[in-house]
């Protein structure tokens, strides 16, 4: 037999001798030249690898590898408890040094959001302090702390594009994000609502948080209102944004809440700047507005690390 996938997990896992998901894997064996020896990558390797382990896992009493956390799903060998401890006491000084503000994540949300299949978005930060003062509670809830755009330029030619505009068939999609640090059965129903009133205006919308506590209650009530008002629900991943979870989808609204954008256009010049670069990026046929910026999964490593003090 040849260097298979399991052989490159093993051989990576003991020379970093630390846990490690199946991305880090993969590039830690790239760095080491490694994946020259593998016999077969296929298409989608990295997915390969993953299967493989977990197969291992599941159906090999002998099996040398064991899974250590779920987000991120992180694999280790077993016995090498020396260097478990060691990411372990790493994670506890993280997280113990670890703040994030809300604004602080729309990097995160607006990364996950560009890159994911079902959004391939761009978004913009609605700054709140921006708008124009109005009575005390007028404009509660209006807006969202993040809006998004798909445009489906690399999705069509621009033919089928023009014969979307004669058949009246709109191929672009807004999104709104309601963004929290933390959501638990206290806090969820003021959340979620606050998600349904400044999202009404979007085909879809969805309350976003870095931390959602695992709770069977707390999961079955964001079920009962995601069915009940279509809000979605995203958990973020500080570490690897491609790691962030959907955990429900929005329902698709098929008319907009025109009222609504009128009222954000009038009141926040962020929002106004929004619609109005969507439409010139239209008119053009590309993306040439500046929109929120974006990590590489590289890059927000490199940020991460710096943040829990593994950098400096």
């Amino acid at each position: 037999m040849g260097y298979s996938f399991l052989d490159l997990a093993k051989e990576v896992l003991e020379h970093e001798n630390i846990p490690l998901s199946v991305e880090e894997m993969w590039e830690a064996a790239g760095r080491n030249g490694l994946l020259e020896k593998l016999s077969s990558s296929g298409k989608t390797p990295i997915r390969t690898l993953s299967a493989r382990i977990y197969v291992d896992i599941k159906n090999n009493q002998d099996t040398i590898f064991e899974q250590v956390s779920k987000r991120p799903a992180k694999f280790f060998l077993k016995g090498h408890t020396a260097g478990l401890q060691e990411y372990e006491d790493r994670q506890e000084r993280a997280g113990n040094k670890l703040k994030f503000a809300e604004r602080d994540l729309h990097i995160l949300l607006s990364s996950f959001v560009n890159s994911d299949e079902h959004f391939r978005c761009s978004t913009k930060t609605i700054y709140h302090e921006v708008s124009k003062r109005e009575k005390s509670g007028k404009n509660k809830w209006l807006h969202p702390d993040l809006v998004g755009v798909h445009f489906p330029f690399e999705s069509y030619t621009p033919n089928t594009l023009k014969l979307f505009d004669i058949l009246k068939v709109n191929p672009y999609k807004l999104y709104s994000f309601e963004m929290k640090i933390d959501i638990n059965l206290a806090n969820l129903r003021e959340y979620y609502f606050q998600a349904v009133s400044n999202s009404s205006w979007a085909h879809e919308g969805y309350l976003v948080a870095l931390h959602i506590t695992e709770n069977p209650e707390l999961m079955d009530e964001m079920r009962r209102l995601n069915n009940a008002f279509g809000i979605g629900v995203i958990r973020l991943d500080a570490e690897h944004f491609m790691q962030s979870e959907i955990l429900f989808s929005a329902k698709e609204k098929e008319s907009l809440d025109w009222d609504t954008i009128n009222r954000l256009v009038d009141s926040n010049p962020d929002f106004k700047k929004f619609l109005e670069d969507l439409m010139e990026d239209i008119k053009v046929g590309k993306i040439k507005s500046k929109y929120d910026e974006t990590y590489t999964e590289e890059e927000q490593m490199c940020q991460y690390a710096l943040k829990c003090g593994i950098l400096s």
